[in-house]
This record gives structure tokens, sequence and C-alpha cells, in this order.
């Protein structure tokens, strides 16, 4: 005897329901989730960043400290993949105070991230800077300070970072600012520190 149209039309339908977890469970594929790009911020800036530095070690500014702050603002463009979302770098000001009373300086640029892993990430900076230090004729800079030439200077900076939450972070950093030869000294200055760092 024939089973009536509708008893017929369930059962299809409850054999169906009962297919669909086996086959995703033997797609591959359907165990890789998507890259999903991050969460931008919904304010426009990104981050926050305080730490400290030794001051040119091997310079005549040894044996001086500055204390650090800097602002990272939001990319300028979203929704990129993973690897082109490397080449777009944030927007940064920060500046740098020497407690000592050497060479203290601001400066504004762009910052690169890339993430190694989750927790690990390396960064550059390019950029300039204003200092307050000596940039006339060496004769003329005591010999307490770098004779840097002139300001503006360039800007580089580089760090290895270790995210500890999904806001916090620490990072070991080294920046450099010279005038690549464009004025008569370039003694410049590369400072080695830390910093502590806020995602929002």
């Amino acid at each position: 005897m024939r089973a009536p149209l509708p008893s017929l039309a369930v059962a299809l339908a409850a054999t169906a329901l009962l297919a669909a977890p086996a086959a995703r469970a033997a797609d591959p594929s359907a165990l890789v989730p998507a890259y999903r790009p991050p969460v931008q911020p919904l304010s426009i800036v990104s981050e926050f960043r305080i730490g400290g530095a030794a001051q040119d070690p091997g310079s005549n500014e040894k044996n001086t400290s500055n204390i650090n702050g800097e602002l990272l603002f939001a990319k300028p463009v979203t929704g990129l993949d993973r690897f082109w979302t490397a080449f777009v770098p944030r927007p940064t000001v920060g500046g740098s105070y020497n407690v000592d009373g050497r060479t203290s300086y601001a400066y504004l640029g762009a910052t690169w991230t890339v993430d190694i892993t989750d927790r690990i990430f390396v960064e550059g900076f390019f950029g300039t800077g204003f200092h307050n230090g000596y940039s006339g004729p060496k004769i003329d800079v005591p010999k307490t300070f770098n004779s840097l030439g002139c300001s503006p200077l360039f800007r580089e900076a580089a760090a290895v970072g270790f995210r500890l939450t999904e806001h916090w972070s620490v990072m070991a950093t080294i920046e450099h600012m010279s005038n690549a030869g464009l004025c008569v000294t370039n003694r410049g200055l590369t400072n080695f520190g830390g910093k502590i760092a806020y995602t929002f």
C-alpha cells in the first residue's frame, strides 16, 4: 500500500535534516573559520602607550633617560584580508621628555604592525621628529649634548611586542633620529626602551 503524500514528505524532510550534520562533518572546509578583519575601534584613537628609554648610551647624552607617550589612531582603510591589512599603517603622534635635561622631542608618522602569532607582534615606524636640542655647529654644542645638525629630523623605530590580554600589551623598543646627512653635523639619537600599551 502506498504511503500518503503528506507522510512521505515528512519522512524525506527528516532524512535531509539527519544527513546535513554528517555532510558538514565530511567537508574539511566547513571546519576552518573564514578570515575576519580585526574589529575596528569606535573611537578614532586605536591605542595609547607609555614607557621609557635610555637615551643614546654611546653618546654625549649617555646615562640619561626619557619618558615616552604615544597615541596611535585607527587605520584609515578597513575590511581588507589578513595580508593587505599588514600594509595599512596607523597614524601616530608621540613625544619623549628627557628627565635629566637633555634633548626632548615630539614626533608624528605612521606605525605598521604585523602579527607573528595571536600574542606576538612586530612593528615599524617612520616619520619626522622635532627636538629642543642643539642643531648648530659642533663647536657650539655643550659636551653633554649631541650635535643633531638641524630640526626636524627623520625618525625610525622598531618594536617586538607581547599581548598580555585583549587590551594590554608590552613592548621592547629601539628608535633612531637623524638628518640622514642632510645637515652639517649628524650625530643623531638612538634610544633603547620599553612600553606598555592599552588598545581600545
